[in-house]
């Protein structure tokens, strides 16, 4: 199911996705939408600037130059930060989650746009929290939309492949080139913009048909905020007509003043006023293939996501750019982001790491090695935190970056370095040694660094929650010693010399017992620690007692041929 980012107020209810969207045009200066370009910026920023000349609804300075959305809900002013809009939206798929899966979620991996910085993206992992969930992770959408692809091909890879991914969606324009071998994931460059997506597409069309407004009837539309959103309406359902038709027709009755309005635009008229947009997107492709250093001719497969990379013209473009290679449409590209995010929702625990105890003496730099959880990784998610609880989530989020990694089996170590310095500015660096691959951040203190009043709270607090955060601490734990039995137990299963061994009897149960012990680690919320120490001793045992009678028939086989 596909959701739009639309989140409207009434005098009665507040309206998100579909609904929301559908009464846009009669209620413009009260549906926000473009929540994903204003989080995490400044209102001061150029771009945010640029954009309140466009929006139907009232963007204001709030606080510390933070952007806040004026709204008018049940008769009064309400204003929002661009996290809360979001959250609002996330909570909305929660609850169509809830219902399909008839269960709670509460954990949650979200994309975000590869050229997201740490306050984008930090501002995202908020928009999660305040809507009730447990972010798990924060990847890019070119990574989880590889990770879609990986699934389906790299199975079929013998030789190494070079995968060119072009995604062009509704407010964003991401391009990544990544190699895949076998066990090998490797991203060799990305390039993006971060304000180029289906929308602008729109906004020219809404721009041509305005001015062909005024010639008509002598009046200006641009400044009537209701016009412009049933305009860029019907402009928007006429673009994706274009997909498939060569011409399409736009009929709006009372459009301004009691004049209604009709006119034709042709699939050539539409990309004649979107050239530049269409240039630009082709200039990222070859910025992106310069950084990788590759050649065009390498590239052996072009993935399309986004829901604007239907549009004739793009894919036109492509094939060309590519000397006629065939486009990868295998996977829906409306539907390639959400399918990796949830693949990449592996099992993660909450468990704080303390590298730097409070009350070290600065400067301090200190180094601990990590490991993935799961095989093929295409990456890890450093969370930086501050606080005194075990349970990470609990304290105070600092920062977080993404480091990309190559596929391999679970438990590749990642070295984590934390130093502060003399001013008390910490710096974060992971690097995964094999291949390179390192990235790091540095939080000032203007970045969220909790003050002395804050930090005595949270011992506080620390202190208060220490049993239960000892218990949370044991089941994790023990939850992750049973996980790791039972990917050990997968493996040797796999191997056909040790399976052909078993009765059918014996590989039953144990199957059996595998796919039990998973259903409750993913029922982890409703577990107990005793579950997961009792459990696994009934799988060592089952285990254990079908190994000895193979070993045993083994050797009477043995005996008998003596």
């Amino acid at each position: 199911m596909l959701l739009n980012s639309f989140v409207a107020f009434t005098d009665s209810q507040r309206l998100v996705g579909d609904a929301a969207k559908n009464q846009a045009a009669s209620n413009p200066t009260n549906t926000v939408f473009d929540a994903k370009r204003l989080i995490g910026r400044k209102f001061s920023d150029s771009v945010i600037q640029n954009d309140i000349q466009l929006w139907p609804f009232k963007v204001v300075d709030g606080n510390d130059d933070n952007p806040v959305i004026v709204v008018k809900f049940k008769n009064e002013e309400k204003c929002l930060a661009p996290e809360e809009i979001s959250s609002m939206i996330l909570l909305k798929m929660k609850e169509i989650a809830d219902k399909f899966l008839e269960s709670k979620v509460k954990d949650a991996v979200i994309t975000v746009p590869a050229y997201f910085n740490d306050s984008q993206r930090k501002a995202t992992k908020d928009a999660g929290t305040i809507a009730g969930l447990n972010v798990l992770r924060i990847i890019n959408e070119p990574t989880a939309a590889a990770l879609a692809y990986g699934l389906q091909k790299r199975a079929n890879c013998a030789e190494s492949r070079n995968i060119f991914i072009f995604d062009l969606g509704g407010g964003t324009f991401d391009v990544s080139l990544l190699s895949i071998k076998n066990n090998e994931f490797d991203v060799k460059a990305t390039a993006g913009d971060t304000h180029l997506g289906g929308e602008d597409f729109d906004q020219r069309m809404v721009n041509h048909f305005a001015k062909e407004f005024k010639r008509k009837h002598k009046k200006d539309i641009s400044g009537n905020l209701r016009a412009i959103r049933r305009l860029r309406t019907a402009c928007e359902r006429a673009k994706r007509t274009l997909s498939f038709d060569t011409e399409v027709t736009i009929d709006i009755d009372a459009l301004f003043e009691g004049n209604d309005f009709c006119s034709s635009i042709t699939r050539a008229k539409f990309e004649q006023l979107n050239n530049e947009l269409f240039e630009k997107c082709m200039e990222t492709v070859q910025s992106c293939l310069t950084d990788a250093k590759l050649d065009k001719k390498l590239v052996d497969d072009v993935v399309l996501v986004g829901g604007s990379s239907r549009i004739p013209k793009v894919q036109q473009l492509l094939q060309d750019f590519f000397n006629g290679k065939e486009l990868c449409v295998s996977i829906n590209p409306d539907e390639a982001v959400a399918y990796g995010a949830a693949v990449q929702a592996a099992l993660l625990d909450d468990i704080m790491s303390v590298l730097i105890p409070r009350n070290s003496t600065i400067p301090v730099k200190m180094k601990k090695v990590y490991h993935t959880c799961e095989d093929d990784q295409p990456g890890v998610s450093i969370d930086v935190y501050e606080g005194e609880r075990m349970v990470a989530t609990e304290n105070n989020l600092l920062g977080l970056f993404e480091l990309q990694i190559p596929l391999a089996p679970r438990h590749l170590p990642i070295q984590v370095c934390f130093a502060i310095d003399a001013d008390g500015i910490l710096t974060v660096s992971a690097e995964e040694e094999t291949s390179g691959s390192k990235k790091d951040i540095t939080i000032t203190k203007e970045n969220g660094i909790l003050s002395t009043e804050e930090i005595e709270r949270m011992v506080q607090e620390a202190e208060k929650f220490k049993e239960e955060d000892i218990k949370f601490k044991k089941k994790v734990k023990a939850m992750n010693v049973l996980d790791d039995y039972l990917y050990n137990m997968r493996k040797v299963m796999k191997d056909g010399s040790v399976a052909s061994m078993l009765s059918s009897t014996d590989k039953m149960k144990i199957n059996a017992a595998m796919i039990k012990g998973k259903n409750l680690i993913d029922d982890k919320e409703h577990q107990e620690t005793f579950v997961f120490v009792d459990f696994l001793k009934e799988l060592e045992s089952i285990f254990e007692s079908a190994l000895r009678k193979s070993n045993k028939g083994y050797s009477d086989e043995e005996s008998d041929s003596d």
